[in-house]
């Protein structure tokens, strides 16, 4: 598994829309499996997202969940965590597709 978190300034529709069409774009198998958004009384957001992709190094599918949330307008906080690509039955030892997962999505918000 691999994560990365990140706080970043911007609106959090813009954020959630930018990272979707550049993890859809960076691969042709990643699709975004489901997503969800929530709207507190209070202006809080959080925006759920779930990609999936192959990873022809590991011969395998990988996932990477993305969680955006903001308070009343101030800083988005992101925390991404890639899962899969291991092909062991119980030590995982091959962590590359979800570091190159991981690496597309650090692409797209340094262009942010």
């Amino acid at each position: 598994m691999a994560k990365l978190e990140k706080t970043l300034l911007g609106d959090i529709e813009h954020i959630a829309l930018t990272i979707q069409q550049g993890i859809l774009k960076g691969s042709i198998s990643a699709t975004l499996e489901d997503s969800s958004r929530f709207y507190g009384t209070d202006g809080s957001r959080c925006i759920v997202m779930v990609f999936e992709r192959y990873s022809w190094l590991g011969g395998n599918r990988l996932s990477l969940g993305v969680t955006l949330f903001s308070q009343s307008g101030g800083p988005v906080m992101l925390s991404a965590i890639a899962s899969g690509g291991s092909q062991a039955l119980f030590v995982k030892f091959n962590t590359f597709g979800e570091e190159a997962f991981l690496s597309k999505l650090e692409e797209i918000l340094s262009y942010m």
